[in-house]
């Protein structure tokens, strides 16, 4: 507890020192791999959750696995596939892309099959009862139904990818986190903690925006 109190005490007040260029730079790094990651995972999470969900695959033993392949890649954290990914592409933001990519794809497939599973099932019944196929009757009866969701769930992913990829740069992945490792590794705390407070100021306007976005888009 002690060498907490010491480090508390040498983080203010928090300063940007010289080479704060450089932090804004591994910032915005972290949000664009934050952005690219979601929206990798995202459009290959759509046609997962369609297949994820009941009304869609109909076949229980189809369901049930596709649905247990969602829960066990669920279960490997970001910096586990960051670590992955590093040793496999080597360090910097494309290991982290990838990171959030491949943690975000089955947690969006498992959100999206629940939206999906949870529609008016009256919307499609009726395309198929005036001689639809069942392929217009998912295209013109459910996505039109759960799009909102859709968007709303991949925002979400979003903010919460922001977060992740500030801690991802500490294992070589790239963002902020190398700026944040960097300057622990020489004990300059006070920047560290200039680098907290701008994380948290980033993270709190995505927020905002998002929180909005999806209001209207729920709305």
């Amino acid at each position: 507890m002690s060498g907490l109190f010491v480090i508390l005490r040498q983080m203010v007040p928090p300063s940007p020192g010289e080479q704060w260029p450089d932090i804004l730079r591994g910032l915005a790094e972290s949000v664009a791999m934050a952005f690219l990651g979601t929206f990798v995972a995202a459009c290959i999470a759509v046609p997962l959750g369609f297949l994820g969900a009941r009304n869609v695959v109909v076949t229980f033993l189809a369901h049930f696995t596709i649905r247990r392949v969602f829960d066990g890649f669920r279960g490997v954290d970001q910096l586990i596939w960051a670590l992955a990914f590093v040793r496999a592409v080597g360090l910097g933001p494309l290991a982290g892309v990838l990171a959030i990519a491949a943690a975000e794809i089955c947690v969006l497939a498992k959100l999206f099959a629940e939206a999906i599973e949870n529609a008016d099932p009256r919307q499609p019944e009726a395309i198929t009862a005036v001689g639809g196929s069942r392929l217009m009757a998912i295209r013109f009866g459910l996505v039109p139904q759960v799009a909102p969701v859709l968007l709303a769930q991949v925002l979400y992913a979003f903010e919460s990818a922001t977060r992740g990829a500030a801690i991802l740069g500490v294992v070589g992945a790239g963002g902020i986190g190398l700026q944040i490792a960097e300057r622990i590794r020489v004990r300059y705390w006070d920047e560290v903690a200039f680098i907290i407070i701008l994380i948290l100021v980033t993270v709190a306007v995505i927020d905002f925006l998002s929180a909005r976005v999806r209001r209207r888009l729920i709305g």
